[in-house]
């Protein structure tokens, strides 16, 4: 806790402005407009690899903050204090840092995908660093919760990478990995569901972990079935001119909110609240996301390459 004290001293109007943007990018909804950005517009390879990082990542955080159940720094020392506009999105329990594990997660797999881009390594790695310290100066994580996360997303981001290039070259190893996720999706939710936790757990954060793991269950149910369509069917290429990837970008999320936002209450009544409602939610946004929209795609021009372009200038001058 000394450290989140001095960090309390050094506070003023500015930084807090500064740190409650920055941390914005550890956000559930940069990771996901970052994945789609990269799976519809740069590279089908890379979503893939981001995306499955990021979920283990997200499922593996979540497990372990309801099984340590470790309080929010504020809540086992009275006496400190947070910046009170971040209290709001700091829910569940404190450890390990969920900001920090997507950031970690996102960013760490774009570096590692794009790693001879020097620019965007380093852009990627402050961009890590500093999302990791505006949870400890905004004070709603300690050291350790952060540390923690930056050690499991980082091995995370080195032990998926190798798996899923070679996924895209023998598609039986890539329906083994998708498998797998499933599979500790599945046993998250039982482990929420079914594990005998005590009698004084907090509720709000054990219905937040709950919740968490329908969301997650359901997001990577879909991932079999979008890369089957697309292998098999859709095909659809990222490539496309710079107002088609906007327009691309742009309209498709917003969709994608749509569906997500639209659903709920018609789901939450149909099931009487039950948290599966959450599963069908993100199964439907990625389903759309992976083997709706791309169906779109074909329809936007492409970019033409350098040579491309001298070569038509050629025949210009002709």
């Amino acid at each position: 806790m000394e450290f989140l004290y001095f960090l309390e001293s050094i506070r003023n109007p500015v930084l807090d402005f500064i740190m409650l943007t920055v941390t914005e990018l550890g956000s559930e909804a940069v990771f996901l407009a970052l994945a789609l950005c990269i799976f519809w517009c740069v590279d089908k390879k890379a979503g893939y690899y981001l995306l499955i990082t990021g979920f283990v990542g997200i499922t593996f955080n979540q497990f372990l903050k309801l099984n340590f159940r470790i309080e929010r720094p504020w809540v086992k020392d009275p006496n400190f204090t947070i910046v009170e506009a971040a209290r709001a999105e700091a829910t569940g329990y404190s450890f390990p840092s969920g900001h920090t594990q997507n950031i970690t997660g996102v960013f760490g797999s774009v570096a590692r995908f794009f790693s001879k881009k020097k620019l965007v390594v380093w852009v990627s790695v402050s961009f890590i660093a500093l999302v990791a310290f505006s949870r400890m100066y905004l004070g709603v994580h300690t050291p350790l919760d952060v540390g923690v996360s930056l050690i499991v997303g980082t091995v995370l981001v080195f032990l998926v990478y190798p798996l899923v290039m070679k996924a895209f070259e023998n598609e039986k190893l890539m329906y083994i990995i998708m498998g797998c996720v499933i599979a500790i999706a599945l046993l998250f939710v039982c482990y929420t569901e079914f594990y005998p936790f005590p009698a004084d757990i907090d509720e709000a954060n054990y219905l937040s972990g709950l919740k968490n793991s329908y969301s997650l269950l359901g997001a990577v149910l879909a991932f079999p079935i979008i890369y089957i369509l697309d292998k098999k069917y859709i095909k659809f290429e990222t490539n496309a001119c710079f107002w088609g990837q906007i327009v691309k970008l742009a309209v498709g999320a917003a969709l994608a909110l749509a569906i997500k936002a639209l659903l709920k209450a018609p789901l939450n009544a149909l099931l009487d609240g039950h948290c599966v409602s959450n599963a069908i939610r993100y199964f439907a946004v990625v389903i759309f996301a992976g083997a709706v929209w791309p169906l779109t795609f074909k329809f936007f021009p492409k970019s033409r390459n350098k040579a491309e372009k001298t070569q038509d200038a050629a025949v210009l001058r002709k």
